[in-house]
């Protein structure tokens, strides 16, 4: 009996020590608000205002799964499930995945870093995205017209290999690879991107690169080998002209310095289109060739009123290629509130106006196209909404 009890014991011992050597974390964010748009186009001839509730505009609302297993010898196994949803309908987020914010395995070290496969975020998200305005309290509507740089990673990368480092001093970077899988053409639909950046004390910056081939197929989510209809990234006019691009291309760079309760920050980015005309990526209507760049600059600011009040202000500068004699460019200014009840809950207000003026992608005069809503039946419109989220 006492041999009995004492193996118990020594089970018992064992289970524990292995169960603390692993971890698996549940985790999500909760989203939701009444908005207010203007001039929302409705049909070719007639605009309206709108007002509605939706999901995911400060944060994307969220549910998922983070575990760890230790492997010895600072190795470890990683894994990150994420799902998108909606809160208004209950819906799938991220075109219907089940894990369509991330989904990804690999293995970490605490020499050398990590190396992860699957659905994951490129280096420009990384790296430069959190100095943009709409990646801290400004949401996706406070995002760069279309979101045309990625900064707000509006698109994931699938099929990809990821390598990060560890944190040297406040010193990273990192790189990722997505295979396009279409048989004959190692070429097709491949991603890959570069970035590093340093934070330490007030002072942060980051850099990165991504190129897309076929970015209307590859941000589709397909290993297809052939041209269908424009994914989203090319819905808004702001794009919608350059789906017939055979490569993607954009440079980003950020920064930001903070002193005392305040933060200033500034990015910039290089998006370009290149080698229009090809059929085989995505539908050429207005007979486009050669390579359409655009110009971004963001300046913002934000300011720690109290430990639970932050205010927040951004402008946002776009200048586009020239079509028939006018480059399309976009003005965008950005005001935000947000309240914290608790560490974990908190309400907020976004305000978003944008003007547009020159020819966008389509030819036609620009309409101002806030990142995420239906684009304006006039070359301005004005957006605020009043949300709470919540973490857990």
């Amino acid at each position: 009996m006492k041999k009995s009890l004492l193996a118990v014991a020594a089970l018992s011992t064992f289970a524990g020590a292995a169960h603390a050597q692993s971890s698996v974390t549940l985790y999500g964010i909760i989203d939701a608000g009444v908005n207010y748009t203007s001039n929302v186009r409705t049909s070719a001839t007639t605009n309206g205002r709108q007002f509605n509730l939706t999901s995911g505009v400060m944060q994307g609302s969220r549910w998922g799964l983070r575990g760890t297993e230790d492997l010895g010898g600072g190795l470890k196994a990683i894994f990150v499930l994420e799902n998108g949803f909606d809160v208004a309908g209950g819906g799938l987020g991220q075109g219907g995945r089940m894990f369509g914010r991330q989904a990804f395995v690999g293995l970490s070290s605490n020499q050398y870093g990590s190396v992860t496969l699957g659905r994951q975020y490129d280096s420009v998200v990384d790296f430069v995205g959190p100095f943009e305005a709409g990646s801290q309290w400004g949401g996706y509507v406070s995002a760069h017209p279309a979101d045309l740089d990625n900064f707000n990673n509006a698109f994931r990368t699938n099929n990809a290999i990821k390598y990060t480092s560890n944190n040297y001093n406040g010193f990273k970077f990192g790189g990722l690879y997505s295979l396009g899988g279409v048989a004959g053409d190692n070429s097709r639909n491949q991603v890959w991107s570069l970035g590093a950046g340093y934070a330490n004390g007030p002072v942060g910056f980051g850099v990165g690169y991504l190129n897309v081939r076929n970015p209307n197929i590859a941000f589709g989510g397909g290993n297809s080998s052939t041209s269908t209809a424009a994914t989203s990234y090319f819905s808004s006019p702001v794009t919608a002209g350059f789906a017939s691009a055979h490569t993607l291309q954009v440079i980003g760079a950020g920064g930001s310095y903070a002193f005392g309760p305040a933060t200033l920050g500034l990015t910039y980015s290089n998006t370009k289109f290149k080698d229009l005309g090809d059929t085989t990526s995505g539908p050429n209507p207005y007979g486009y060739t050669g390579s359409a760049t655009f110009n971004n600059a963001e300046i913002n600011f934000k300011y720690q009123l109290t430990p639970a009040l932050l205010a927040g202000a951004a402008y946002d500068y776009t200048r586009g290629p020239d079509i028939n004699g006018s480059r399309a460019q976009y003005h965008q200014g950005s005001l935000g509130l947000d309240y914290f009840l608790s560490k974990r809950t908190d309400v907020y207000i976004i305000g978003v106006f944008q003007k547009a003026k020159g020819n966008d992608s389509t030819g036609q005069s620009a309409v101002a196209s806030i990142n995420g809503l239906t684009a304006s039946s006039s070359d301005r419109q004005a957006y605020v909404r009043v949300g709470v989220r919540h973490k857990f």
